[in-house]
């Protein structure tokens, strides 16, 4: 089953040479995530979601008044450029907000962490983001400015504004959401303060947000799933496989909601990759995964994560993610 979505530009060359475990990898989960979509089509039948968007506490338009970031600023939790991802075009919808509802069952009594990637004031405290902190495989950053759409609209602003989409859609069902910063910080937290806030929270799942800054031509979302990590504080053994399987309904219901497919130059086309890099991840205790909503640098992508009804949609298939996942 091919995961190219419309307007997609065909998957791009890999640069690296990829090992037993990528093709391993490669060869299984996208049978996996196809028969999942067919699951969820035959037992939901309803396509897309609805382009209604949630009024979230931060502006949700390029022009507000929040602070931007360096445009040219676009490393991640890893340290490194932005680790890309970007997703293609919406599709349209027939079914109304009140037909369909966002996700189905309670989630009363079940706690969700959600961790809006980087800091809209980061970039103001280059002294204090660039402390490393122990991840348990070696020391990273505390925290990067994260990237920006080629217009100035900032990764920070987005994850801020999707993760309060999804608190709303959340807690409507009945879970407790916490939320690992809420605007309400001058910086960071610091990674390994993201994760211990999952951890203190004894959450039944923690997504973080973001969106990728690679090359434009690069397009397409990607699920980060924590390696088997152990060494120091790390040890992510206990939820390696409670977090693939995480990250594989997120997967799976993004494609369905937002129609966006998986990235075309990382994850061999599968939406998933392993990474042991990752102090969000590493020092998680809890099922946790990342997500690159979409690339920022890609002017497609751009258009997507510009969009408050798209933002709506990416919000909406990773909640049903995280539901389909509680829910077994």
């Amino acid at each position: 089953m091919s995961y190219v979505g419309p307007d997609f530009d065909p998957p791009q060359p890999r640069r690296s040479r990829r090992g037993p475990l990528t093709v391993a990898l490669a060869a299984l989960v996208p049978g996996a995530l196809a028969g999942y979509l067919v699951w969820q089509a035959v037992g939901d039948g309803s396509g897309g979601g609805s382009d209604r968007a949630v009024s979230p506490a931060s502006s949700s338009a390029p022009g507000s008044g929040s602070p931007s970031a360096p445009a040219s600023a676009s490393t991640k939790d890893d340290g490194r450029p932005g680790s890309s991802s970007a997703p293609a075009p919406s599709r349209s919808s027939s079914s109304s907000p009140s037909s369909k509802p966002a996700a189905s069952g309670s989630l009363k009594g079940k706690v969700i962490v959600i961790d809006p990637g980087h800091n809209a004031a980061n970039f103001r405290h280059a002294s204090e983001i660039n402390r490393k902190v122990n991840i348990g495989t070696n020391w990273k950053e505390c925290d990067t400015t994260g990237t920006s759409t080629n217009a100035g609209y900032t990764e920070a602003r987005f994850t801020l504004d999707v993760a309060h989409r999804m608190r709303a859609i959340l807690e409507k069902q009945g879970a407790t959401v916490k939320l690992t910063q809420d605007g309400d910080r001058s910086f960071g937290p610091c990674v390994d303060e993201r994760a211990r806030i999952g951890n203190a929270a004894h959450a039944d799942a923690v997504v973080s947000l973001h969106a990728d800054g690679s090359a434009a031509g690069n397009r397409g979302f990607h699920v980060i799933l924590p390696a088997s990590v152990h060494a120091g504080a790390a040890d992510t053994r206990p939820i390696v496989a409670a977090s693939r399987d995480l990250g594989e309904h997120i997967a799976g219901l993004f494609v369905r909601e937002t129609g966006s497919a998986p990235s075309n130059y990382v994850g061999d086309g599968t939406g998933l990759v392993v990474r042991k890099d990752l102090g969000g991840l590493n020092l998680s205790t809890v099922p946790k995964v990342f997500i690159e909503c979409g690339n920022m640098r890609d002017t497609k992508d751009a258009a997507l994560l510009t969009s408050g009804a798209w933002r709506e949609k990416a919000a909406r298939g990773i909640s049903e993610g995280i539901v389909g996942f509680l829910h077994g």
